[in-house]
């Protein structure tokens, strides 16, 4: 260093500009926060209903959910039933990126178990019950 010091009222103008970055940051974030949560609220409110396996009839069926408030979590499935269990679960469309991982394993859940009533994906929780709310519409015609 040069040995010269930094006058006091150039601290204190650094001192301000960090101080309103740093405001801004938090009011942002915030924002977004309040901005986002109804959606959330929605999604973990989600009633995943019961439905009965055991009356399915055989065929294909498409259900789909319009993905709440904002729309983000919106998709269609296509729904497999043979011999009176759900055999197939294709995503045809969603907002989401999600990967086939992520709706191969909660859709195997739903075949395994012949069941909605699974666990979600783990940090994904308002996205399954999306997921899980389309194949449950799709069945609700499997027993029609």
């Amino acid at each position: 260093m040069n040995g010269k010091a930094i006058p006091k009222k150039r601290k204190g103008k650094m001192k301000m500009w960090i101080i309103a970055v740093v405001a801004l940051l938090a009011a942002s974030v915030g924002g977004g926060i309040l901005f986002t949560a109804g959606e959330r609220r929605e999604g973990r409110n989600l009633p995943i209903r019961a439905v009965d396996f055991h009356s399915l009839k055989d065929g294909t069926y498409v259900g789909e959910y319009e993905g709440g408030k904002y729309k983000w979590r919106a998709n269609q499935v296509r729904v497999t039933v043979s011999s009176g269990k759900v055999t197939d679960i294709q995503l045809l469309m969603h907002k989401e990126n999600r990967s086939r991982d992520f709706t191969g394993k909660l859709y195997g859940r739903v075949i395994e178990s012949q069941s909605l009533q699974v666990d979600t994906i783990s940090g994904a929780t308002i996205t399954s019950k999306a997921y899980l709310k389309s194949v449950e519409n799709a069945l609700n015609e499997a027993q029609k």
